[in-house]
């Protein structure tokens, strides 16, 4: 065990982080999602929801700071102002963590899809929620 890390800092998901770099985007999505036919690179985090994994990679990996929507979230078919709760939640997480408000910005679901199959990397979480699907795009440490 490495010092200030949690349960869900695996080996796989530091790999997945170190190796990106500013402007990679990352896909955190839910157990509903086709991420083993869509990823370049997957990592599995089966036993964890989806707010509990976001707030564990957004401890290590910095927002882009650079440009408007460094966060996105899934739009909820045929009603793209509904925000569930899920979202909601992981709203709070990515405040909490920049320390400012930072608005999830809606992304229709195909653009979503679109965007992950060319994001750096998904990690598929066991997030059994609909449209639990989230999209970051990495920024510098400062």
């Amino acid at each position: 065990m490495l010092k200030t890390l949690g349960r869900l800092h695996t080996p796989d998901l530091l790999y997945l982080l170190a190796s990106m770099g500013h402007g990679d985007e990352l896909a955190v999505v839910d157990a509903h999602f086709p991420a083993p036919s869509l990823a370049r690179r997957l990592v599995r985090l089966d036993g964890a929801d989806l707010p509990e994994t976001l707030d564990a990679i957004l401890a290590l990996l910095p927002l882009d700071g650079f440009v408007p929507d460094p966060a996105l979230r899934m739009e909820v078919v045929d009603r793209p102002e509904e925000i569930p709760d899920v979202q909601r939640a992981c709203q709070s997480v990515i405040d909490r963590n920049e320390n400012r408000n930072l608005p999830l910005a809606p992304l229709e679901r195909h653009a979503f899809y679109a965007r992950a199959r060319e994001a750096f990397g998904i990690v598929m979480t066991g997030e059994l929620r609909p449209y639990g699907c989230i999209l970051v795009k990495k920024g510098i440490v400062i």
